[in-house]
């Protein structure tokens, strides 16, 4: 990145977030979560990696703004989108800044969100392990930002979900290159290529496909423990 692209909100936030895991008071600045709509065909789902599982563990949650999105103003994705938890809701409620919402609501914000292809972050602070859970987007969310703008895949922690596709039932459509923020699903030509390497398992990918040929699956290794190795 060059001079003219300096950001003063991302640096700032670079810094502190690289200070938290130097520090190992926090694992990561966020993890994605894949889409419940999804893994609806799985047998099995971790109920960890699951928005509204996640939800129904806290004690009190709410919503409020993105932050990062009115800052900005690069989109017209939803504004009242992100989910503070326990303490943090409690806070932001207590200043006015976000208002509590029930588990039905919270289903309909997540279910707007998956309509606009955002990605689900869940983002951790050295007092509380999950204080929000996010919709993303990649033009104006800090976290992606950092893995777009500054480079830093590592700030973001990969799903326990993959990706995967099934060539024969795929016809090159690309509509899930055009959802694919992650670079992992790439329209090339009339081809569309697919790196799974690439893929942070949101599956946002999976419910545009037209012919169903994407479906996630459990990986096998963990690509944020072999980097740090």
């Amino acid at each position: 990145m060059n001079n003219g692209d300096k950001d003063q909100f991302l640096e700032e936030r670079l810094v502190r977030f690289d200070k938290w895991i130097q520090d190992g008071r926090i694992p990561s600045s966020s993890k994605v979560i894949p889409l419940l709509e999804s893994l609806s065909g799985l047998q099995w789902i971790l109920p960890t990696q699951q928005v509204v599982e996640i939800l129904r563990n806290m004690r009190t949650f709410a919503l409020a703004n993105c932050e990062c999105r009115i800052r900005y103003n690069r989109c017209d994705n939803p504004r009242e989108i992100c989910i503070l938890t326990n303490d943090a809701a409690d806070q932001w409620v207590a200043q006015g800044r976000a208002r509590y919402i029930d588990l039905e609501e919270a289903k309909e914000r997540l279910k707007m969100a998956h309509e606009h292809g955002l990605v689900h972050l869940t983002f951790y602070n050295p007092n509380q392990y999950i204080y929000a859970l996010c919709s993303c987007c990649e033009c104006c969310c800090h976290d992606l930002q950092f893995l777009k703008k500054y480079q830093r895949p590592d700030l973001i922690a990969h799903a326990d979900y993959v990706a995967e596709v099934d060539t024969c039932s795929c016809i090159q459509c690309g509509a899930c290159a055009g959802r694919c923020i992650f670079g992992a699903q790439e329209k090339s030509g009339e081809a569309v290529v697919f790196c799974q390497d690439k893929c942070y398992g949101c599956g946002v990918c999976v419910t545009t496909c037209p012919t169903g040929a994407i479906s996630m699956r459990l990986r096998k290794t963990n690509p944020d423990k072999a980097a740090a190795e």
